[in-house]
């Protein structure tokens, strides 16, 4: 194993484990709500509730996370260890991070948010990843 493919690991161990974090979050916090019914969210709720926002975060992170994680899981099975991918990996999941500790801070339906910005960083970060993926596998 190199240190470049260490170091997309740890990217992607770090991914998970902040994905876990979300779960625990949004569970954590739709459990404390009075009368909850677990896998219901109560519909009159918006951004002004962070147990909202928890749940928001959790499933935006879950609605990338098949593109992200096959891409990965793509790059690991043709041994691409770009110092290029490497660099991809880690901003997506910086930019994931950030996205997420935004999104728990800011209460706004405003459209775009700063959490919007990281979204978006994170979305090219991925398309990257992917357009290297492609030309790994022509080559």
């Amino acid at each position: 194993m190199t240190e470049l493919s260490l170091t997309v690991y740890f990217a992607f161990y770090a991914y998970l484990i902040m994905l876990l974090i979300q779960w625990l979050v949004a569970t954590v916090s739709k459990a404390k709500r009075a009368g909850a019914i677990p896998g219901k969210l109560e519909p009159e709720l918006s951004h002004e509730s962070f147990t909202f926002r928890a749940h928001r975060t959790f499933m935006n992170t879950l609605e990338n996370s098949p593109l992200f994680v096959g891409t990965i899981l793509l790059a690991f099975t043709l041994n691409l260890t770009s110092g290029v991918f490497a660099v991809c990996v880690w901003v997506y999941v910086v930019a994931r991070v950030i996205h997420m500790v935004l999104y728990y801070a800011i209460a706004t339906e405003k459209n775009p948010s700063p959490r919007s910005y990281f979204f978006l960083i994170g979305l090219v970060s991925n398309i990257t990843m992917l357009v290297l993926v492609g030309i790994r596998l022509l080559y």
